[in-house]
């Protein structure tokens, strides 16, 4: 069990940490959210002991183990097999658990032919695909994962759901995918304004609930202020006046003491919109027949056809290697085909975005200077303005590419894209290295984008939120699918999930029921957890009931102590200031009553979930 106490840590004048406490419980997979920059990998460095707080504690029990994703390419042996056999832990009996290890590389993709390679051969990607091998096949305690799936191919991604749902120790994971991340945990916590916030159930509760809790402060902050600026005109109405001097003192002794609430400040999102060129035709590029291979006699596209119309939202998708990104540069003319032709209409203006030229980025250049020579007509107010956009303002727009993280030179790349009016957008993998909220605003502007999209992704969530139709690389070729992503699962669905519902691995699980009997018991499940969940939920009504009656009951209290405050009628101040303050306490104990049966709800809930998926 790990627990964090009254944690600080600063960097220079940005407070990162201010006096936080949390525990994990055991059994809690724990999704951390937060903007980029508020601390999340550095949370991590304190849990492992590579960085030292300012102040505070973590505590680990001595048998308790931490293992994490390590970004650090070091090998010791000759081989990927034996690389990945160097995480397992030792076997008490003495069986051999290299079949462990070997089916996990295969599940993160790393295939047999792969085994005997020296790691070092493997490419970067594959190379961080080994050490998550490796970290996975040593099962600590506490598994901390920082964005694991922006290495893997979509397939690789579902297979690290499945295996993560069934992780049997702690967990905490930073990941720009929501939808994954809500997937494999139990509880969300936020790092927000230097501060922790824990909850059970997915992200858009915990999102939900800050939401909620920063309005009510505002506008308690603004009752706060008008009622102090009424009471300072009070006293400086009868500050002179004999007869009123008692009550003038009063007030001016409770405002005193009376804490200000101060306004939060403004959490800036990167909120932007890509510029549409003008465009009148229906068809914008044509490709017919078009095959590339990189080396001779093995092609990566064969003769692929498809036709890229105004307003499609085309994802690419399939394993790393196969071709997307290939296809990508032959759209953006960076390659041309050996056979077929690609025909792209004259009025065709296209922007791209892939990890090719975030490489190209000028190192020396600041971020100011990159955006004006993307575009020699823009003067450099506009590129301040691009940078504010994404979130590079004042001097942060005068850093040097170099000294940027990935996330940040994907920014970078993104506001040189919105500088110019397009009307095809080629995107390969854009949500790497975003975090959460920006991913949410990258999804908003594609979707609001005029012009048509063509995406590299892995994200199941993006292409949920997205895709009308697919380029699927799958079963050693490439295809066209006219539909959506769960259309696609739903008539067609992966190579390797037909081979795990009709192999060899369907054989090593548990028997499964026949369908008529599984749907007899999904309905017995089902009607039980509404019988369980029903007493909870009228609980939980009442209280929310009784809540907005108190706080009526404390709303008039407070109008009727101002009134009497003003006329200074001391006995009806005591007898209305005891009734607001009654109110107040009785809606604390009840918020304190509801968020009980909420976590028992969601504790229940989980539990009629896991049996339900036991069924399938």
């Amino acid at each position: 069990m790990l627990k964090i106490i009254g944690l600080c840590k600063s960097y220079g004048g940005q407070v990162l940490f201010d006096d936080v406490t949390f525990t994990l419980s055991p059994g809690e997979r724990i999704g951390l959210v937060g903007r980029n920059g508020t601390g999340k990998t550095t949370l991590f460095k304190l849990i492992l002991g590579e960085e030292e707080p300012d102040a505070g504690e973590v505590s680990m029990p001595k048998y308790y183990t931490a293992g994490h994703l390590s970004q650090h390419i070091h090998f010791t042996e000759d081989t990927v097999v034996k690389e990945a056999c160097l995480g397992l832990p030792s076997s008490e009996d003495g069986v051999d658990l290299t079949y462990r290890a070997k089916t996990i590389l295969m599940g993160l993709g790393i295939t047999e032919e792969q085994f005997e390679m020296n790691p070092d051969e493997l490419s970067g990607g594959y190379q961080i695909r080994l050490n998550l091998a490796k970290l996975l096949a040593s099962e600590p305690n506490l598994l901390l994962l920082d964005e694991p799936t922006n290495y893997l191919d979509i397939l690789s991604v579902r297979w690290l759901g499945k295996f993560l749902k069934a992780w049997k120790g702690e967990m905490i994971i930073i990941t720009h995918d929501r939808d994954f991340m809500d997937s494999v945990t139990t509880h969300t916590m936020a790092i927000h304004r230097a501060k922790f916030r824990k909850v059970a159930g997915p992200a858009s509760k915990l999102y939900a609930q800050i939401l909620q809790e920063e309005e009510i402060y505002e506008q308690t902050r603004a009752n706060d202020e008008k009622k102090r600026k009424e009471v300072e005109q009070f006293i400086n109405r009868f500050r002179a006046s004999a007869t009123k001097a008692s009550a003038v003192q009063s007030k001016i002794k409770a405002l005193d003491k009376k804490g200000r609430l101060e306004k939060l400040d403004e959490i800036r999102t990167l909120d932007f919109e890509f510029k549409s060129a003008r465009f009148t035709g229906k068809t914008m590029a044509e490709v017919e027949g078009v095959s590339f291979g990189y080396d001779p006699g093995e092609p990566l596209i064969e003769n692929l056809s498809l036709i890229i119309g105004k307003g499609d939202r085309i994802a690419v998708i399939g394993k790393n290697g196969k071709g997307k990104t290939t296809l990508l540069n032959l759209l953006a003319g960076e390659l041309k085909p050996d056979s077929g032709e690609i025909r792209m209409h004259p009025a065709l203006e296209t922007g791209y975005f892939g990890q090719t030229n975030i490489e190209r980025l000028n190192l020396e250049n600041s971020i100011e200077k990159e955006l004006m020579e993307a575009h020699a007509d823009y003067s450099r107010g506009a590129a301040r303005r691009a940078c504010g956009v994404m979130m590079f303002e004042g001097d942060s727009a005068l850093k040097k590419i170099s000294v940027l993280s990935g996330g940040e030179r994907s920014r970078v790349l993104l506001g040189k894209l919105l500088l110019r009016p397009v009307n095809l957008l080629l995107l390969d993998e854009p949500t790497n290295h975003l975090d959460m909220e920006s991913v949410d605003s990258l999804i908003e502007a594609i979707d609001a984008f005029d012009g048509a999209a063509v995406i590299v992704t892995h994200s199941e969530m993006v292409l949920a939120a997205l895709a009308t139709r697919l380029v699927v690389f799958d079963r050693n070729s490439v295809r066209l699918f006219e539909g959506t992503y769960h259309e696609f699962l739903e008539k067609e669905g992966w190579e390797d999930d037909a081979v795990e519902a009709g192999g060899q691995k369907a054989q090593d699980r548990k028997k499964s029921v026949n369908r008529k009997e599984a749907r007899k018991m999904r309905a017995a499940i089902v009607s039980e957890k509404a019988r369980t969940l029903s007493p909870v939920q009228k609980k939980m009504s009442s209280i929310e009931a009784d809540i907005i009656k108190a706080e009526k009951e404390a709303e008039q209290a407070n109008i009727a102590l101002l009134k009497a405050s003003e006329r200074g009628e001391s006995g009806d101040i005591t007898a209305h200031s005891t009734a607001f303050h009654a109110a107040r306490g009785r809606i604390d104990e009840l918020f304190d009553r509801l968020e009980r049966l909420s976590g028992e709800l969601d504790k229940i809930s989980a539990e009629f979930d896991a049996r339900l998926v036991e069924v399938g």
